[in-house]
């Protein structure tokens, strides 16, 4: 069964001391274990999407202009990848260059408004894994909608953070029990 893993918001402004909208402390203690899975996906040539939130400033049309501060802007440092896998996806080979794919999103879900579905049944992937943040808006938005098209999910649960301790633990519940989703 072919897989591919999605990396979820990753970046600066959600994982950065500093970042604008930062889950902090538990987004960067995660690091090694993404990086470590980003490259076990390389490494037997699985697809990787790399699925980046993208705003641009004060855009009075989209409705997280109202939620949250401004993050992931586009042409900022923030919206750069967090710490090691900015350089994976930076360094990554000519050979598994076609493996790897950037994709902006501008919803929760990684497949709201962009071909991400397409683009995994091309490639006859059936077995979607999700890390990154956060456990509990984007990534069960994402694991939410691959549920609704069709594809099996793996959660990987120590690769994935969220500002909200309490929203996370949920989201790993939700995950499992209402989305049949095998968490890990």
């Amino acid at each position: 069964m072919k897989r591919a893993l999605l990396n979820i918001d990753y970046t600066n402004d959600f994982v950065a001391e500093d970042g604008a909208l930062t889950c902090g402390v538990p987004a960067q203690n995660i690091e090694s274990n993404i990086i470590k899975l980003t490259k076990a996906f390389i490494k037997e040539k699985s697809e990787v999407i790399f699925a980046i939130d993208l705003h641009n400033e004060n855009d009075p049309y989209h409705p997280e202009t109202a939620l949250y501060p401004p993050h992931n802007i586009v042409g900022t440092k923030g919206r750069e990848l967090y710490g090691g896998l900015k350089a994976i996806f930076e360094n990554v080979s000519e050979e598994d260059e076609k493996y790897i794919r950037w994709i902006d999103k501008t919803r929760y879900s990684a497949f709201a408004g962009t071909d991400l579905a397409i683009y995994l049944r091309s490639r006859g992937v059936e077995e979607i894994h999700i890390c990154g943040v956060a456990t509990d808006i984007c990534c069960l938005h994402t694991a939410i909608d691959a549920y609704n098209l069709g594809f099996k999910i793996v959660m990987h649960s120590n690769a994935m953070a969220s500002f909200n301790p309490i929203g996370h633990e949920w989201a790993l519940q939700h995950f499992e029990k209402a989305l049949g989703a095998k968490v890990i």
